[in-house]
């Protein structure tokens, strides 16, 4: 156990509050939500930093990150499920490619070799955390003004906006990681 290896098991813990605090859907269990989710996805960023700093990378850690990864992200996208912009194609479509390549790194592993994220995976992950914060933030500000017009057209459109976004970047760049990867299948990676 070290630290990063750490920060990494915090996140994960992290994940199920913030879970559990989207499906009360109450704005103060929101905004809670929000504030846990934003130091689970901080952790993110902690555990690389301790690792490369402290000279901690391993690979316990380059297994254990993405996965704790997963379950953030899986998690709070299926309990977004509860609000009327986000759907099971959008969510569907997410969780689809992250078992995927999750697969595909426990497949390498069987064959004696250690998948690190890609640069695109990583720009993946800050825009589906950017799109998970702006959905909390929309469904705070509506919680707290339900009859403001603005608020309701975030929800209406520009929610649904965000999650196609994140949606197209997410399958691209699964997409990607197995072709950076195909050499695995031909016996040849």
């Amino acid at each position: 156990m070290n630290l990063a290896n750490g920060m990494t098991y915090l996140r994960c813990v992290l994940a199920f509050f913030c879970v559990w605090l989207i499906l009360i859907n109450t704005v103060w269990s929101l905004s809670f939500a929000f504030i846990i989710f934003v130091i689970a996805a901080f952790t993110d960023f902690l555990d690389g930093y301790f690792a490369r700093k402290f000279n901690q990378v391993s690979n316990l850690g380059k297994i254990l990150d993405p996965i704790a990864d997963k379950i953030l992200m899986i998690g709070v996208f299926l309990a977004l499920l509860i609000f009327p912009g986000i759907n099971v194609i959008m969510v569907s479509c997410i969780i689809a490619r992250e078992v995927l390549v999750t697969l595909l790194r426990f497949f390498a592993l069987r064959r004696g070799k250690v998948l690190a994220a890609q640069q695109f995976g990583k720009h993946k992950t800050v825009y589906q955390i950017a799109a998970i914060m702006d959905v909390l933030i929309i469904q705070i500000f509506y919680g707290l003004f339900p009859g403001n017009k603005f608020w309701l057209f975030c929800v209406d459109w520009i929610e649904p906006v965000i999650m196609w976004f994140v949606v197209s970047v997410t399958v691209a760049s699964g997409l990607y990681y197995f072709w950076v990867n195909r050499k695995l299948f031909s016996g040849k990676g």
